[in-house]
């Protein structure tokens, strides 16, 4: 059993997936996001989304951050975590204007004071103002804030995000066949819309990350970021304090604790670019997200064999947290987006066009693997010499 299955968490969802398996698929059964019919405006012509994520257990490492750096503006990250595991995903169905976002807050009113509610909510607001300066639209609801500190050890930071949009926009991945190629973006370096380097850590497999890479004294200093029930030899066994600084991949001097808690970057710039101008170009979006490298297995045809070898080189913190766990290159790829994290499937003459428009945003992007036929779907990663098959 891996670090991972014994913290009680899984990179795969199975419990998730077997719970939900008896409900109805949506429109698109491939699509990357559930899809209905439009029962706001009973218009055949167009559908309705609704989505729900949130920045996850990367809140508790936010708290420790916080409490040992008095650091508040960590908080404005995780809101921004929040809302782009949904507006990533909504992306991927064609989806990146006229949305609504409505936040979930549970907090131990003990352990988490006001202002740092304050934050998180100022702090989705600046990032909504962000994305407007490209066009990307999206209204802040408001949203429930609860102080539920029987529920909650710390804070949870959660969000639903909501659009009605027209049936001929859609990207279903129903399109993706054999010949296509797949144009990777990397979720590291900094773009031209982002204040500061971005390690592509993202929001999924932080429990792993926190427990691997963090000393054990963080157990001891706060209980109450943890399962107590857990067997203390899975709990903080890293090396690293989050003050603990490295050289990260632009030669710049950062923490373990800012390359940890990296915004989850947003490629809805992008992705609005690319599906007003080359549309028809769009055969298939997936978010990189729980699953990592394997998160295509759920969105593609059955007849097809996705071969992904040329992923840009694993940044800076995932060679941290690989080190300091001991996870195979198996583990890794499965938990983690290993530094690429959306994937657009496209033809070849269409792809060096993609490439351009994400380097625009200083953004890089490249070819990272190829559809093959298959009797069977299938997923093959190549690293060094190795090769990983799903």
């Amino acid at each position: 059993m891996s670090l991972y299955s014994k913290r009680g968490v899984s990179a795969q969802k199975e419990e998730v997936h077997l719970a939900t398996q008896g409900l109805d698929k949506g429109l698109y059964e491939k699509a990357f996001c559930k899809i209905y019919k439009d029962i706001l405006c009973d218009d055949q012509e167009w559908v309705n989304v609704m989505h729900a994520d949130g920045a996850g257990t990367k809140s508790i490492l936010a708290y420790l951050y916080w409490k040992e750096t008095g650091d508040i503006e960590v908080w404005k990250g995780i809101a921004q975590d929040a809302i782009v595991m949904n507006l990533d995903d909504l992306l991927c169905v064609g989806i990146y204007d006229k949305l609504l976002f409505s936040s979930t807050i549970d907090r131990n009113k003990h352990l988490i004071p006001a202002e740092v509610l304050e934050a998180v909510i100022n702090g989705s607001q600046s990032f909504f103002d962000t994305m407007k300066k490209f066009g990307i639209n999206i209204s802040y609801m408001g949203g429930e804030t609860a102080d539920v500190g029987d529920v909650v050890r710390t804070i949870a930071v959660n969000g639903t995000m909501t659009a009605r949009w027209p049936k001929k926009k859609l990207i279903t991945n129903e399109k993706i066949k054999a010949g296509h190629v797949i144009v990777g973006l990397a979720g590291f370096g900094q773009s031209n819309y982002e204040s500061s380097y971005n390690s592509s850590i993202a929001s999924n497999g932080l429990t792993s990350a926190r427990h691997d890479v963090l000393h054990k004294t963080y157990g001891a200093r706060f209980p109450e970021s943890y399962d107590n029930r857990l067997d203390e030899h899975v709990v903080y066994i890293g090396p690293h304090e989050v003050s603990d600084e490295v050289v990260n991949d632009n030669g710049e001097t950062t923490t373990i604790g800012q390359l940890l808690l990296s915004p989850t970057r947003t490629f809805a710039p992008v992705i609005k670019i690319l599906l007003e101008e080359y549309f028809d170009a769009i055969y298939g979006l997936i978010h990189c997200s729980g699953g990592g490298q394997t998160k295509c297995l759920n969105y593609i045809p059955q007849n097809v064999r996705i071969i992904k070898d040329n992923l840009f080189k694993a940044p800076l913190i995932f060679d941290i947290i690989q080190k300091a766990s001991r996870a195979d290159n198996r583990e890794m790829y499965q938990v983690f987006n290993m530094g690429t994290r959306m994937e657009i499937y496209t033809d070849e003459k269409n792809a060096a066009t993609i490439i351009k428009v994400a380097e625009n945003f200083q953004i890089a992007a490249q070819v990272i693997g190829r559809v093959e036929p298959s009797d069977q779907q299938e997923l093959i990663i190549k690293t060094g010499s190795e090769q990983l098959i799903f």
